[in-house]
């Protein structure tokens, strides 16, 4: 009924790694509680309603309130118990966590009260930085996932997705008929995020000035969407029209693991000197980026370096519109498409190799759209090795 298991090699191998890092970063640690799903799976091999529960005695327990039967049929976790309420945790781990580590960007002030109310815990303080970490650096096993949904990404936007584009055609059922072709292609048929509160179908689409339309999402496109109360998707209204740019930016996901890519189109017209001017140049931006993504090098650095070197008119409206430009130019994917490491100010923590990085040089035009290009790359020491396909002109339909 399911894929093979992960090894419980690579699990026992994750917790190592956790367990060094918590270790050398906190190292009066006693107890982390972990439960978001997606880290659950990380560490177990299986997405329940449960809470995996990490001691500094290199102990760990997985309990399971639904399903414990899928749990115990899709893990090869080595402590997996039933649970009906924390008291049932309490029973087997004794219940006094000492200094807790918990995910303070997941658990809520109403989980902490039910925890506390069965849990005796000391200090309570961030675990994401460190699970972000343990995660950023992709095993052979991620790395052949990740590999093959770069493949398939990029068959999907350079060969499926131009015998799509018809005029007429709202963004909305551009987006319908993209997904169906994504889940031929064995996308899981949903792209997950860790950024709070953030919700997307399959990325940002838009056809000419939509993509730069201002968003609560905090990347450099933009997209009408489908209403207020849904400002994703696709515009119902917005109907393609001969000389539009189209903007595909799209996450693949395959056995949990997310590529990133992004491609320009353009329908029934020739770009103008302008547009091939500048996605050429978002191109070399991101060739440059690819470079310096060596092992040791520093993410910040890599920011201040490669937006140095731009002129202060490219940087108008570069990595967004108007007023509304991000402040980085790459970021990590895996399990989830906004990931560790960050290519921008503040990351000062060197990349290491088998890191996964998504680069993204874009750049607006008024009344035009978003042209630019994104690709996954994997950190080698000769630099990012892409798995995406690397960045293209403008596909002209």
């Amino acid at each position: 009924m399911f894929k093979t298991p992960i090894p419980k090699q690579e699990l026992d191998d994750r917790l190592t790694k956790f367990y060094s890092l918590m270790n050398e970063v906190y190292p009066d640690w006693d107890t982390a509680v972990i439960l978001s799903k997606v880290n659950q799976y990380y560490f177990t091999g299986t997405m329940q309603d449960g809470m995996l529960l990490v001691t500094k005695e290199r102990k760990a327990f997985y309990f399971v309130r639904r399903s414990f039967e899928r749990a115990k049929a899709e893990s090869l976790f080595s402590d997996i118990y039933p649970m009906e309420s924390y008291r049932d945790a309490v029973a087997v781990t004794g219940g006094d966590c000492g200094n807790t580590f918990v995910e303070t960007e997941v658990v809520t002030w109403g989980i902490m009260d039910r925890l506390q109310k069965y849990f005796k815990m000391g200090t309570i303080s961030s675990l994401d930085r460190v699970i972000l970490a343990v995660r950023s650096v992709k095993s052979p096993l991620e790395l052949e996932k990740l590999e093959h949904a770069g493949k398939q990404h990029d068959d999907l936007l350079q060969h499926i997705v131009p015998a799509l584009l018809r005029e007429g055609m709202n963004e909305a059922e551009f987006v319908a008929e993209i997904l169906v072709k994504m889940v031929e292609l064995g996308h899981q048929g949903i792209c997950r995020f860790s950024m709070f509160q953030t919700e997307m179908v399959v990325g940002q689409i838009g056809f000419g000035e939509s993509s730069i339309y201002p968003t609560s999402f905090d990347g450099p496109g933009g997209a009408y969407g489908l209403c207020p109360a849904v400002p994703l998707g696709g515009s119902r209204e917005r109907k393609l029209r001969k000389g539009d740019l189209i903007f595909v930016d799209i996450g693949f996901g395959y056995d949990g693991y997310h590529t990133d890519k992004t491609q320009i189109y353009l329908f029934g017209g020739k770009p103008t000197d302008e547009m091939i001017k500048l996605q050429r140049a978002c191109i070399e931006v991101q060739a440059r980026l690819a470079l310096l993504l060596k092992p040791g090098a520093v993410p910040s650095e890599i920011y201040q370096t490669v937006t140095n070197e731009l002129s202060d008119d490219f940087k108008q409206n570069f990595m967004g519109f108007g007023q509304r430009q991000v402040k980085f130019l790459g970021h990590g994917v895996g399990l989830h498409v906004d990931e560790f490491p960050v290519i921008a100010n503040g990351f000062k923590d060197p990349l290491a190799e088998n890191m996964v990085i998504a680069l993204e040089p874009k750049k607006g035009l008024a009344d035009l759209g978003m042209v630019g290009v994104e690709d996954t790359y994997i950190v080698t020491p000769q630099g990012g090795r892409c798995i995406t396909g690397g960045g293209k002109d403008i596909i002209v339909i």
